[in-house]
């Protein structure tokens, strides 16, 4: 039974079954470790604390711990931040590198992982922060037509629930990164680059008929446009590739500081 709860969650992106599984995980193994739980769950860390019912999440005990995001927003209350930014990253192990380096503790924020396309409420919960608090929200994804897909789920909405768009999107999403053009900013080395497979193509050109993007978003645009261009992909953990910690102590915090995004 467990394994078929385990593969359904992992097959459909829907709030209901991983919640299910989660229920079921909880009432029938009781003794399976938060983490295991949290492995179906969109993840949140930093400086925050709210209510969630009766249940009381506080992240500032530890800044550098993975909490569970709530299912349902309408639970949540008393949410009491001093972060100065949100930062959602599109993985997991990047989420992962970023509380091994202790980013949290050094930056002020609040980082968010949705572990690849988002969930409902995964995007209600980001929504209702940006809401609440009043913080600006950074993306950082892959330099991929898949990354940039998930980026503009978070900014746009998806496309499967383009009726609840305006209740899920973020507007005002900061793309921070990665760039294509970090490769040669950065002096990355070549291995790290792939080259964009015909799938990855025609990814690129699906998002790009998006009349959004021309609408709403033409520097974006433009960046994807340099990557069916130069034809080339890499992922983020490319930027670690001189130094483990690159990533958390130059990359994010400088571009952040001098405004390098879009």
């Amino acid at each position: 039974m467990l394994l078929f709860w385990q593969r359904l969650v992992e097959q459909c992106d829907s709030c209901y079954y991983r919640a299910m599984f989660v229920y079921f995980v909880t009432c029938s193994f009781p003794l399976l470790s938060t983490y295991q739980c949290l492995y179906y769950s969109s993840l949140v860390m930093g400086w925050i604390r709210f209510l969630e019912g009766e249940k009381k999440v506080n992240c500032i005990i530890n800044v550098n711990a993975a909490f569970s995001i709530p299912v349902s927003i309408e639970e949540i209350k008393d949410v009491v931040s001093v972060a100065d930014y949100i930062l959602v990253v599109e993985k997991e192990t990047v989420f992962q590198r970023l509380a091994n380096d202790k980013f949290c503790e050094r930056n002020r924020c609040i980082v968010i992982t949705g572990r690849g396309y988002p969930d409902i409420p995964t995007r209600r919960f980001l929504r209702y922060l940006v809401e609440e608090l009043q913080l600006p929200a950074y993306c950082l994804v892959d330099a991929d037509p898949y990354g940039f897909d998930i980026l503009a789920t978070y900014k746009f909405g998806s496309l499967q629930l383009a009726y609840d768009a305006n209740f899920l999107r973020i507007p005002d999403m900061r793309w921070l990164g990665v760039f294509t053009s970090d490769f040669e900013d950065y002096c990355l080395p070549e291995c790290c680059l792939l080259h964009l497979s015909s799938e990855d193509r025609r990814k690129a050109e699906g998002i790009l008929s998006r009349c959004y993007l021309h609408r709403e978003a033409p520097q974006w645009r433009l960046e994807l446009e340099a990557m069916l261009q130069k034809g080339v992909k890499f992922e983020i953990e490319a930027l670690s590739a001189s130094s483990i910690s690159f990533l958390s102590e130059e990359y994010i915090p400088q571009k952040i500081k001098q405004g390098r995004h879009i």
